[in-house]
């Protein structure tokens, strides 16, 4: 029997997280009959998600880089290091195939190097500055096979020729068919901004374009931002207090979390993706051309890869308040001049995003990491 370990940073259900479960879903219809072990850092939503296609769910320390706590793991955390890549080289020893989500995963990246052939490395981020410099170098001494989400993250990492890698876009399981034709102008304009409220998403961005529209359109306009701040409830309050002290409480609202977001596209005539840095991907935006539902997204990392401007949506400069505002008003003003931005949404889903094109994408790299590690017999590994 295949023994495969799938490795997840998160535990949520946000856009990286449903990626993750998707791509277990894909490894299972590939290796019908394996043994797929996933392990995560702790119970949550995600579980229900994965269960149908993991054998087992396993909840294991591992050694996550992320940018907020790199003082910590630079000192305090490095005691730790050791321990963490000795047990994730005892899984990939345990294993004839290890599927790595995200290059966070400092500990299973350095050990991979130890174990070659085994391992493949998913990329679902464009990090900045020095921390993509530590990144590309995890990357580079892992040895691991590579799946990009795009060609803006492939761009960004810029592996050696010799690398064996392929930029497969995410998809997703969309919806049977699209929304029905919605917004004509009768009514207000149904806005969505969903994802995790941070730095990156660029929910202020929204809350000050908004706040820049003449009186007349911002009271045609009904906006939901939708999402919550990984363990940082100060970010939402402080999102929460710039709607309130915008005036704006009337036309935006601010709400949590949730693990369906499908009534929300339902509900959408346009979604919103104001991202302020580089975006590798972007679900969101390939989730509303699934439901036929336009994009407004920045001109940044791999967002332009997902919407075609002034064909299935629009593109903005990243971070310009101003710019998102320009748009906003023509969307609100001017439906008929996107009536068949809808109907274009769901081809571009259709014919990029589908969840066939890309588990054939990411079979082919789960079969040529396979053949790579057939020459490595696979060690026992203990329940965890």
């Amino acid at each position: 029997m295949m023994r495969i370990t799938c490795v997840h940073q998160g535990y949520e259900l946000y856009g990286s997280d449903r990626s993750f479960c998707e791509s277990v879903r894909t490894i299972r219809e590939t290796y019908p009959d394996a043994r797929i072990d996933v392990v995560l850092p702790r119970p949550g939503p995600i579980v229900p998600a994965l269960e149908p296609f993991a054998s087992r769910i396993l909840f294991e320390p591992v050694w996550i880089l992320r940018r907020r706590d790199l003082g910590r793991l630079a000192t305090i955390g490095l005691a730790a290091l050791p321990l963490a890549v000795a047990r994730a080289l005892r899984r990939i020893r345990g294993s004839d195939l290890v599927y790595v989500n995200t290059t966070v995963v400092a500990d299973y990246l350095l050990a991979a190097r130890l174990c070659p052939g085994r391992t493949l490395l998913h990329v679902h981020e464009i990090p900045e500055g020095a921390t993509r410099a530590v990144l590309r170098g995890l990357i580079r001494w892992s040895g691991a096979n590579v799946i990009f989400n795009s060609q803006a993250t492939a761009r960004a990492f810029a592996l050696p020729r010799a690398s064996v890698s392929r930029v497969v876009y995410n998809g997703i399981a969309g919806p049977e068919g699209p929304n029905p034709a919605g917004y004509d102008g009768t009514r207000p304009l149904r806005l969505l901004m969903l994802g995790r409220i941070s730095r990156i998403k660029g929910q202020e961005v929204l809350v000050e374009a908004v706040r820049r529209l003449p009186p007349n359109l911002r009271a045609r306009i009904e906006v939901r931002i939708v999402g919550s701040a990984f363990e940082d409830a100060e970010r939402e309050r402080a999102l929460g207090e710039a709607i309130a002290s915008a005036g704006l409480a009337d036309s935006i609202s601010l709400s949590p979390f949730v693990p369906d977001p499908a009534p929300l596209y339902r509900w959408a005539d346009v979604v919103a993706v104001p991202s302020r840095l580089p975006e590798s991907l972007g679900r969101v935006a390939i989730e509303a051309l699934a439901y036929g539902v336009p994009a407004i997204v920045s001109e940044i990392g791999g967002l332009p890869e997902v919407v075609q401007d002034r064909v299935s949506g629009w593109t903005v400069r990243p971070g310009s308040a101003g710019s998102l505002a320009e748009v906003l008003e023509a969307v609100i003003a001017r439906p008929e001049a996107w009536r068949g931005y809808p109907a274009a949404a769901r081809r571009r889903y259709e014919a990029v995003f589908s969840e066939r094109s890309v588990a054939e994408g990411i079979a082919a790299m789960l079969r040529r990491t396979a053949a790579t590690g057939d020459d490595a017999p696979a060690a026992p590994v203990g329940a965890g």
